[in-house]
């Protein structure tokens, strides 16, 4: 898809159309339950930034006249859509508030909320899913999960 993207014949949003519709939800298929850790955040942004390069291509200084890369405050005023690791925060949080409004008998819900018996490993634990999404609903001052219910400051599950 690499050369596809940076054909020059097509324009660029026939070329975001398709990053849209083909490439996003190949990557994203299942981030509801993903835990992004702060390793996996830049390695996204990473790819994001490189698809978006090969798109809109070089640019042409008005001044100088010679070609240079966009940068990416420039290159996100033109894609103009919300990053990738925002898309994820924004699909884990409603699948969250999907989850948390099911009922205390179905498996999914009974995952989520269970605690798990037996004795604790001597290191530090690992991050879950569940603390995850306490840090998306505090960034965006939207909803405290307490691990059977909701306290909401907005709406639940909403789009961010």
């Amino acid at each position: 898809m690499q050369n596809f993207l940076s054909f020059s014949l097509l324009p660029k949003y026939l070329n975001i159309k398709i990053y849209r519709t083909i490439i996003l939800p190949v990557v994203l298929y299942g981030c509801e339950t993903w835990l992004l850790t702060l390793r996996e955040e830049p390695r996204l942004r990473v790819f994001e930034n490189r698809v978006l390069r090969r798109v809109f291509g070089p640019k042409r200084d008005e001044v100088t006249g010679e070609w240079r890369k966009l940068h990416n405050e420039e290159r996100n005023d033109l894609y103009s859509s919300p990053s990738i690791v925002r898309e994820i925060k924004s699909r884990r949080t409603r699948w969250a508030g999907h989850v948390a409004r099911m009922g205390d008998r179905r498996g999914v819900f009974r995952v989520l909320v269970g605690k798990p018996e037996g004795k604790r490993p001597h290191r530090r634990p690992r991050p879950r899913w569940e603390d995850n999404i306490k840090m998306d609903l505090q960034e965006e001052g939207c909803g405290v999960w307490t691990g059977s219910s909701w306290f909401r400051i907005g709406t639940v599950g909403r789009h961010l």
